[in-house]
């Protein structure tokens, strides 16, 4: 499955993702931090869904109340 979302709150416009059999397959990310967002989603590849959610969600960036990473985890959320 794949799925684009467009998070809020953050520096990058879009998430892209793609899941198969609950296995994150590819994340890649439009704006933002290019090395942090390319280094978070050859971290997350391979892992569960319910995992990187687990793992990112609630992380914040600076004084925000989110961040790419948590977005990452909305995203699967809505995705799922």
């Amino acid at each position: 499955m794949k799925y684009s979302y467009s998070p809020r709150g953050v520096c990058s416009q879009r998430i892209d993702i793609e899941v198969e059999d609950g296995i994150v397959t590819d994340v890649k990310f439009l704006g933002g931090c290019n090395g942090n967002l390319k280094g978070i989603g050859s971290l997350v590849k391979g892992m569960k869904v319910e995992d990187v959610i687990a793992r990112l969600e609630g992380t914040t960036c600076g004084f925000k109340k989110t961040s790419c990473p948590d977005q990452l985890a909305q995203a699967l959320k809505k995705a799922l």
